[in-house]
């Protein structure tokens, strides 16, 4: 996959499916930004690795208010005003109990749609305003599986953060494809990262619920965003790619 036309700013890159969406866009060709959360010297230290291909490492906590807008402003700037693509990765998966005092609710459904929304939403809206002025460019969610089927009791608000990704890439599809700016979801079920399972029997759990019999490696979804990203297929804007081995089919 040839991604040497690509200019990509990737949220979450520190580790998982982020770090690894970043080195494969760098070994296609592609030019990068990466951007951490808490662990900006972990970033920092792939940049270094992934070498010329890397523009650089950017830290923001997109639990705050307008961190997204000004992330992706930097970002611009860091490339020279060259970013086309948008992997909106970063995301958190906390508990939401019911059962939870008030203060922890609302703790917690404010949070996850701040960083798995909210942000998303100020990073595409400012994505959208820069591409349709330089000939058009594309955005790619991770969303989730949860966000179609719903997720367990103690993670109501990860679910409906995840169902408001799904809903906002296909707005932006329907509004903005006919002026160059593509919007796509990939929704995976468990993936192996240290967001999945580390105890052996919960992950063996896991697993059995899995017709494939694994959880996904982040270099699939790494592959996914490659082939969104490279311009193959341009009427796939609006839609979802599932990588979930066949453990949630629509």
């Amino acid at each position: 996959m040839d991604l040497s036309s690509v200019c990509a700013l990737v949220t979450g890159a520190s580790h998982g499916v982020g770090a690894a969406v970043a080195a494969h866009f760098v070994r296609a060709g592609a030019r990068v930004v990466l951007h951490a959360g808490r662990d900006i010297e972990r970033a920092r230290e792939l940049a270094t690795s992934l070498g010329s291909g890397a523009v650089g490492a950017l830290q923001a906590d997109l639990a705050v208010p307008g961190a997204g807008t000004d992330l992706f402003a930097e970002a611009d700037a860091l490339s020279d005003g060259r970013l086309n693509v948008v992997i909106n990765n970063a995301g958190i998966f906390v508990d939401s109990p019911l059962a939870a005092d008030d203060a922890g609710w609302q703790a917690a459904w404010q949070r996850t749609l701040q960083v798995n929304l909210i942000a998303v939403a100020d990073i595409s809206r400012a994505a959208v305003l820069a591409f349709r002025d330089r000939g058009g460019g594309s955005l790619i969610a991770i969303a989730s599986r949860a966000g179609h089927r719903g997720d367990d009791a103690d993670h109501s608000a990860y679910a409906a953060s995840k169902g408001g990704v799904l809903a906002l890439t296909k707005t932006l599809a329907r509004a903005y494809s006919g002026q160059g700016v593509l919007a796509f979801a990939i929704a995976p079920g468990w993936v192996d990262t240290r967001m999945a399972p580390q105890d052996p029997a919960t992950r063996d759990l896991a697993a059995s619920e899995i017709p494939l019999g694994r959880m996904a490696a982040a270099e699939e979804i790494a592959a996914a965003c490659a082939f969104l990203a490279s311009g193959a297929c341009p009427s796939a804007s609006g839609s979802c790619l599932d990588i979930n081995g066949a453990s949630y089919v629509r």
